[in-house]
């Protein structure tokens, strides 16, 4: 019997949790019920008790019922708290089904990312809509998704941070609890992701006044006099001197307190601290397995003294403290024997001052383990993907290798081979053939493989590269540039690429080659440009309809030519999108014209 795939597997896990969350709520319900009925005759039983004078069980029956039904409640927000986080648990799991099925409605969209102006993001669809990002980012804070995005934007990496990235990674998609409990407790903390940005805003903020120590010192020393002078006053051994004293520190108080202003900060910064620091807490937890690469990525929020729960334990002691405030009468009499607000205002700020400077720490490696754990993940919902092999030699070689952004049951898979510096592979093809789907194809698997994730292939062996495309290039009205001048940018920024020495090769992928200009004017430019680029620092596939281009494999060693064709069958154009070998034999723009009922000289209806 055949293992179950991953969406199987999801599924079943999905139905189970679904189960133990039915099972829950029916407890719960009966929980209400028994809350109720205890109430009830808890109160019946008491004031019959009351009212017949047995006034000593009476009070007995209070408090029994009491503390029954305080059990009783206790267990059953308990049971609530667990209903909650396995509601939580099943859509998290829900979201990964549908990351393995493409069910791209299922999966969360975060803010659109402006790439607008990047060599290659918007032609390989690594972000947008339907993008490898929206499919990949499991993210819990802005900060873990701006260290993906560069993971996928900014290629190749060096190849030290690159060997730490893939080994982190490779164990991380050996954890999926560890990947998906430090998702969960993002999201029991709150609905909105970790948002370091913020949390620095809040730290920003001034917390006291200038010479808070002097005064703090001032108004400790009047307190203790006014406590020594009022017992003085009280054995009789002093006239009532402590007035004046008292009186003093009173003006002082007045003049320093700062109102709400102060609580509302000390609670921004709890609410901001504590999602971040039960994230981090979880982290710490779990980093501590001597020799794993989790515990190295994590080494600098475990050294003794500058751990963020220490750091979240402090402020929420602080946060409490300064809460008193929330209590007029308590507040106004606690202080009136202590500067208390004066103390913690000063700890507060210390406290600040010591989150800020780590906080950029804290960042950096949540970030880094979130990216990690987003590439992780995406490894284990697809466990037929391979991790690839970076080889010195430049090119790029892969076998069965597919667009991972299209469903597996309408993938096509091809092969890859391109081998050496100057290397160019022609393809020509029919219309609607998978030319502009295969120059996809292998950049976003580059991009992959350079992020350290797996890729979708059988082989996949490769050298760092620079991945420049002229694929999806649109006009703009706003900077007045035709479709025709755009794209001419965008081949001359390639070209400038291949011109760099001494850094990775360029990993060209150009999709129909000056297709806004006339016939004659793109075979010319085109011939140059190919020529050019045959003797720069990159290598890669060009794509065109012009045939009279697939000689230029006599003029240029390095060129081969490949194609993709078509079939007829009952009328209609049939593809399967394989790529062979050779220039390609047959073209289809009149068909397709003619299918679609355009006057075309040549093909009837039948035709």
């Amino acid at each position: 019997m055949a293992s179950p795939t991953r969406s199987q597997q999801l599924q079943r896990l999905i139905t189970r949790i679904n189960g133990l969350i039915t099972h829950g709520t029916k407890t719960s319900s009966l929980y209400t019920k028994w809350r109720f009925g205890l109430f009830l005759t808890g109160l019946v039983c008491t004031i019959a008790f009351y009212k017949s004078d047995w006034y000593h069980a009476g009070n007995l029956s209070l408090a029994g019922f009491a503390a029954v039904f305080f059990v009783v409640a206790a267990y059953h927000s308990r049971l609530e708290r667990r209903i909650h986080r396995l509601g939580l648990w099943q859509s998290i799991k829900r979201v990964h089904l549908a990351r393995t099925e493409l069910d791209w409605s299922n999966i969360p969209e975060r803010p659109p990312v402006e790439a607008t102006s990047h060599l290659f993001a918007g032609d390989l669809d690594l972000t947008g809509r339907h993008s490898l990002l929206h499919l990949i980012d499991s993210t819990v804070s802005d900060q873990g998704r701006e260290r993906l995005i560069s993971w996928l934007l900014i290629q190749p990496p060096s190849s030290a941070a690159w060997d730490v990235r893939r080994v982190l990674c490779k164990e991380l998609a050996s954890r999926p609890l560890f990947r998906d409990r430090l998702v969960l407790e993002a999201r029991l903390a709150g609905e909105q992701e970790i948002n370091g940005k913020r949390l620095a805003a809040v730290l920003e903020h001034p917390v006291g006044f200038p010479r808070l120590t002097m005064i703090i010192a001032m108004q400790s020393v009047l307190a203790l006099t006014t406590a020594v002078l009022g017992v003085a006053a009280l054995l009789n051994w002093l006239p009532g001197y402590w007035m004046f004293s008292f009186a003093l520190y009173a003006l002082i108080y007045f003049q320093t307190d700062q109102g709400e202003e102060l609580l509302e900060h000390a609670v921004g910064l709890h609410h901001e601290m504590e999602r971040l620091g039960t994230v981090l807490a979880f982290i710490e937890r779990h980093a501590r397995r001597k020799g794993s690469a989790l515990a190295a990525a994590c080494a600098s929020l475990l050294q003794p003294g500058t751990r963020p729960s220490q750091y979240v334990r402090r402020a929420a002691r602080a946060l409490h403290a300064i809460s008193i405030k929330a209590h007029p009468l308590v507040h106004l009499a606690v202080n009136a024997l202590c500067p208390w607000d004066l103390w913690f205002t000063r700890q507060l700020d210390q406290i600040q001052r010591d989150i800020r400077r780590q906080l950029p720490v804290w960042l950096d490696r949540l970030a880094e383990i979130e990216a990690a754990s987003a590439l992780a993940t995406f490894a284990y919902l697809h466990p037929a993907y391979i991790w690839p092999v970076s080889s010195q030699s430049p090119g790029l070689s892969a076998s069965h290798l597919g667009h991972p952004l299209i469903a597996p049951g309408v993938r096509v898979t091809n092969e890859v081979q391109l081998s050496g510096r100057g290397t160019i592979q022609l393809i020509t093809g029919s219309n609607m053939s998978g030319k502009s789907t295969f120059l996809r194809t292998i950049g976003i698997n580059l991009c992959l493989a350079q992020a350290g994730a797996p890729v979708c292939a059988d082989r996949f062996i490769w050298s760092w590269s620079r991945p420049a495309c002229c694929i999806r290039v649109n006009d703009s009205l706003d900077a007045g540039l035709s479709f025709f001048y755009a794209e001419v940018k965008r081949l001359k920024a390639i070209l400038d690429e291949t011109r760099r020495e001494n850094v990775s090769p360029v990993l060209f992928l150009i999709d129909e080659i000056f297709k806004g200009t006339n016939n004659r004017e793109r075979l010319i430019g085109s011939r140059a440009y190919i020529k050019s680029l045959s003797t720069g620092n990159g290598f890669g596939l060009v794509s065109t309809h012009d045939l009279e281009l697939t000689d230029l494999d006599k003029e240029i060693p390095s060129l081969t030519n490949a194609h993709f064709q078509e079939t007829v069958a009952a009328g209609a154009l049939a593809f399967d999108y394989r790529l062979r070998p050779g220039p390609c034999p047959t073209t289809n723009a009149l068909r397709i014209m003619a299918l679609e009922g355009l006057p075309v000289p040549g093909y009837g209806a039948d035709s």
